[in-house]
């Protein structure tokens, strides 16, 4: 399938899924005392899941797989896409009981297209390291309070951008940064679908996202998975900019992963001029003139150290600059 037929099909099937073939099975026997989660699935494929004591955790996984610990939250209703098997289970707070799994199954009519992972909406859960969910939350209350001329949607390098940096870049806009640990195109759209736009008109939004898809999809599955991200941002602000980056490059050297990247940009860089979105992929200046990675740029070869973050405002301010004009007071 060429690239504009497949997000064609994506978006279409995003937008309006099937309703047969949807079914709820009872949840398995209960393990000791933790009875396991109630499952509704109305005609339209939203799933909602319940639990029977409102002290625990419900998380949830839609690829088939039983859920543990770090995966997704269960936070709102759940649009399962044709294919997908939802299976949910209970956890109490302590984290020492589970209940047995239910499951909710969605199936594919005969000669549909299934949904790439990359664009089905769900959440995602890293309490080792952050509470995704409690993000979502400040992050969502920030946009309303801080009204941005600038936001930043993105994965861990944007999340964990150089506060000081931050600041004395950015903090003119009111910019609130977007960015969640892990996160992929799936997880985003989610969170847009979720109120993080809401009462917001920014200016600028700047996007990057799509480098935690890479073990996950296909590069044209992640690119169409960064179009709906856009696509989502633009339908709730029509009059917001969207500076999509190209991918930034990753590895200490050139290898397949960075050439999946270079597709990648190229099949994304076909968004500029549509719906908002200018593009800008300036990753070759995180590279060496051999075209490696040093560790003073990324300490990992994935997350700029504060060189590296200035290397990336460098890059983004002028047209950054002229995107805002004049900043409100």
């Amino acid at each position: 399938m060429n690239r504009r037929l497949f997000l064609a099909v994506s978006l279409a099937l995003l937008l309006g899924l099937p309703t047969q073939a949807l079914r709820a099975e009872a949840p398995a026997e209960p393990t000791e005392s933790l009875n396991g989660p109630v499952i509704t699935a109305s005609d339209d494929g939203m799933v909602t899941i319940e639990s029977p004591i409102d002290t625990c955790d419900i998380r949830y996984t839609i690829d088939g797989t039983n859920p543990v610990l770090r995966s997704g939250k269960y936070l709102a209703p759940v649009q399962l896409a044709p294919g997908y098997t939802l299976k949910a289970r209970i956890f109490t707070k302590d984290r020492l009981q589970q209940s047995p799994a239910a499951t909710a199954a969605f199936s594919l009519p005969e000669g549909e297209v299934k949904l790439a992972s990359s664009l089905v909406p769900v959440t995602q859960d890293r309490d080792a390291k952050y509470e995704w969910a409690q993000r979502h939350e400040e992050v969502s209350a920030a946009m309303k309070a801080q009204k941005p001329e600038v936001i930043f949607i993105g994965d861990s390098i944007t999340h964990f951008f150089s506060a000081s940096l931050w600041k004395a870049r950015f903090e003119k806009y009111r910019a609130v940064n977007l960015g969640y640990g892990w996160d992929r195109t799936e997880n985003v759209i989610w969170r847009i679908q979720h109120g993080e736009l809401d009462d917001a008109s920014p200016k600028v939004a700047v996007v990057l996202i799509g480098t935690n898809n890479l073990e996950k999809n296909t590069d044209g599955e992640i690119a169409a998975g960064i179009g709906v991200v856009c696509w989502e941002i633009h339908k709730r602000l029509p009059n917001t900019k969207i500076l999509l980056q190209g991918i930034f490059p990753r590895g200490a050297k050139p290898d397949a992963k960075r050439e999946r990247i270079k597709n990648i940009n190229k099949l994304i860089g076909a968004f500029d001029g549509q719906n908002g979105v200018v593009f800008y992929d300036f990753g070759d200046k995180f590279l060496e003139p051999d075209g490696s990675i040093s560790k003073d740029v990324m300490g990992d070869y994935l997350h700029p150290t504060l060189k590296g973050y200035e290397i990336w405002a460098d890059a983004i301010e002028p047209g950054l600059k002229e995107m805002v004009g004049e900043v409100k007071p």
